[in-house]
């Protein structure tokens, strides 16, 4: 699969909540993990996951500085 293919077949993953991400990617591990796809079919789940696990650390990080800033404006106001 050309570069150009993945990125359009993984551009739904942008718009994914952490939730969704997170389902997926653990929808396209289990189908590694049994094996019966093609090595094109592992390729593209492998860079799908790759896709997914991104958007989730994008989340968490999001999620981790929005604690943050928030622990730190309690902090100020103290």
């Amino acid at each position: 699969m050309s570069a150009e293919k993945t990125n359009k077949a993984n551009a739904d993953i942008a718009a994914m909540t952490y939730e969704q991400a997170r389902d997926e990617l653990v929808k396209v591990v289990a189908d590694l993990e049994q094996g019966a796809v093609t090595l094109e079919e592992s390729m593209a789940l492998w860079e799908r996951g790759e896709a997914l696990a991104t958007q989730c650390e994008n989340w968490l990080s999001g999620a981790r500085k929005r604690l943050d800033d928030a622990i730190k404006a309690k902090a100020e106001t103290n």
